[in-house]
């Protein structure tokens, strides 16, 4: 059970506040052929919601606040910011088809997996640094597209392109990796008792 004190924590509320950052953020990128200036507003909340991502894991290690429903809400929140933003660059024809399934389907894999490695080991499985570092270059990958760096300096937008996808593949089968190894060393602790 849930207690009241892991609920009502300052990184819990940091991470929410991510969430809630998708709603401006649709707003803005509805009005993205409004100009330059609409594409900077768009800049400072990606950006601003990537300083919350930072900030949620900082308090919750300094106050002592790391908990499984905090494991939970940290990486849903990433996913769900990504997903709403990839989703509306897509029907917008600003990312292409092959870079939004990709993500999609990274997130939706990932999440499933997490779901049923939560209910063998009845526990929940942490970020760990390479899906946080993944996120962050889908982050950068994003900024590039709302800042029209494929026009203005397409060697940044390939490069993040090709990085974002390239750690999205290897997350997926890190993600895997580690809890297929978790599973197993469960089952083999299990088995001793």
């Amino acid at each position: 059970m849930v207690k009241f004190k892991h609920i009502h924590t300052i990184s819990n509320y940091i991470s929410f506040s991510r969430v809630l950052l998708g709603i401006p953020i649709i707003i803005f990128l509805d009005k993205l052929d409004q100009g330059f200036s609409i594409r900077l507003i768009l800049t400072a909340l990606c950006l601003l919601a990537l300083l919350t991502d930072l900030l949620d894991g900082y308090f919750a290690r300094k106050f002592n606040e790391i908990s499984e429903l905090g494991k939970i809400i940290d990486p849903f929140a990433d996913k769900l910011l990504v997903a709403i933003i990839i989703v509306k660059l897509y029907l917008i024809d600003e990312i292409p088809e092959f870079y939004f399934w990709v993500i999609i389907l990274r997130d939706i894999l990932i999440f499933t997996g997490g779901i049923f490695i939560s209910q063998k080991l009845n526990k929940v499985l942490p970020s760990n640094l390479l899906g946080k570092i993944t996120v962050l270059t889908i982050g950068f990958f994003i900024l590039t597209v709302i800042l029209n760096f494929d026009v203005h300096a397409p060697i940044i937008y390939d490069i993040f392109y090709f990085v974002s996808l390239t750690l999205s593949f290897l997350s997926v089968g890190g993600y895997a990796l580690r809890g297929f190894e978790l599973i197993k060393w469960n089952k083999k602790n299990n088995e001793a008792v």
